[in-house]
């Protein structure tokens, strides 16, 4: 700890993002970046605590006040090794995790001023690459062992990155024509321009891993040892949560009623170069949009609708508006709170509003222009249990020529495996942080790890 003052001296600051009039014209990143010597004083910010709640609230245990102290004192390089020898992929993290650590930092809990854990590991990545510090590792001695992967997204390249560097040969199936899962195909390129992406699979790839595109693994298949595609000593289960929570109200099947990952892959792949027909390309152009849903991917629907040129926007939620304010009476410091978020993309221009229940899809020749909804109240089960919905004043229609569903995924079931058969990730677990489905791709690599030592 440098400077024991610096948490009573120095404020916390934020990148901040670049103006509205300007990012909502393209799909260039919207987070801004601090000058070394602001980066510095806000590590400098971090209190090295006696007991560090920011190591205990990330899943992967990131040792910030480590890291935020050799990059107070310039030793950008140390920061960068103390950094990734629990994280492989900050520049992942860095760019959309939604810092865990940062509402369980001690600062947070006496001034709401958290250290900025998330922006300094970012900037701590970005300057180990440009530096120079991250070289692939090309002295990786073989076990003889061979390990499949299912799935390039983040959960399936943290477990191919350690049972890489274990030793294991790994090949990495990905049904997608390039890998990152969501991260490619789900979250915008104003959050995570995919070169960065890129970046890191060329790492890995000059590290030894193996990776095949457009190549779906039935997992019925797996532990088939006839089929010398999939012939391997352990195969890992990353395939995410695909399945997409849907909306069965009347009129569903008129156009213009979407998933929303139907709209984030089909634009991330449009700024990738591939080429769609009118008839296919989804397009909230000069339209009136709906979002159905409250989370990150609903906000990440606004931000890719004003960049296409929509009309408007409006976003409902089915549950109550949350707690407005820092902090959130019923997840007290340090846990997670669940208040009110308002993210960029919602600053660029949205209606919102909560206690909506959707109750038909109107429209004209097949079209949608319009969706009946009505506002509802949430009172106490009697019995315990899930509060029940009631209704509360007269249904009413939003104009809407495009609805995209942002309700979340249904969790995968799967069958009985064979033992060499490990599942992680959004797959294992349902859909969650990408912090969470790395923390489960590595620990997943130590289960696999474990159980072909016992097999040697």
């Amino acid at each position: 700890m440098g400077n024991p003052k610096a948490f009573l001296e120095i404020h916390r600051q934020e990148a901040g993002y670049r103006p509205i009039h300007d990012r909502i014209h393209d799909f260039g990143e919207v987070e801004q970046t601090l000058n070394t010597r602001e980066r510095k004083l806000q590590a400098s910010r971090c209190m090295d605590c006696g007991v560090p709640f920011c190591h205990w609230a990330c899943p992967l245990g990131n040792k910030a006040p480590e890291w935020n102290d050799a990059l107070y004192k310039g030793d950008w390089e140390l920061a960068y090794r103390l950094i990734t020898s629990t994280n492989p992929f900050p520049e992942f993290t860095g760019r959309i995790c939604p810092a865990l650590c940062e509402k369980a930092c001690v600062l947070n809990r006496f001034n709401h001023e958290p250290t900025t854990n998330r922006e300094d590991e970012c900037a701590i990545i970005e300057a180990a690459f440009r530096e120079g510090f991250i070289q692939p590792h090309t002295d990786i001695v073989r076990n003889g062992k061979k390990v499949a992967v299912i799935g390039a997204g983040p959960a399936g390249l943290a477990a191919a990155n350690d049972l890489n560097l274990m030793g294991y040969s790994v090949t990495v199936f990905e049904k997608n024509e390039a890998a990152g899962g969501l991260l490619r195909y789900g979250i915008p390129n104003f959050k995570l321009n995919k070169a960065i992406i890129d970046r890191r699979i060329a790492l890995l790839e000059a590290e030894g891993i193996a990776f095949r595109y457009g190549t779906a693994i039935a997992l019925e298949d797996l532990g088939n040892l006839g089929n010398p595609r999939i012939s391997y000593d352990a195969y890992v289960i990353a395939t995410g949560t695909p399945t997409a929570r849907d909306l069965k109200a009347p009129g569903r099947e008129l156009k213009g009623i979407h998933f929303a990952l139907e709209l984030l892959s089909q634009q991330n792949r449009v700024l990738a170069g591939i080429e769609f027909s009118k008839d296919e390309r989804i397009t909230a152009k000069g339209k009136d949009v709906l979002v159905i849903g409250g989370g990150d991917t609903g906000s990440d629907c606004i931000g890719t609708a004003h960049r296409q040129g929509c009309k408007s926007v409006t976003q409902i939620e089915i549950m109550p508006k949350p707690v407005e304010g820092p902090e959130d009476p019923q997840n007290p410091w340090p846990n997670w709170p669940r208040t009110l978020k308002t993210t960029s993309s919602h600053e660029e221009g949205c209606t919102r509003r909560w206690n909506i229940n959707t109750l038909e899809f109107i429209g004209e020749n097949g079209k949608l222009t319009g969706v009946k909804v009505q506002e509802i109240d949430w009172k106490p089960n009697p019995e315990g249990g899930r509060p029940i919905m009631v209704e509360k004043g007269k249904p009413e229609i939003i104009k809407a020529e495009l609805v995209l569903l942002a309700m979340g995924f249904l969790k995968p079931e799967h069958p009985e495996y064979p033992q060499n058969v490990f599942v992680c990730g959004d797959s294992a677990n349902g859909a969650s942080l990408v912090v969470r489905a790395m923390a489960s791709g590595k620990q997943t690599a130590l289960r696999v790890n474990e159980f072909l030592k016992v097999k040697r």
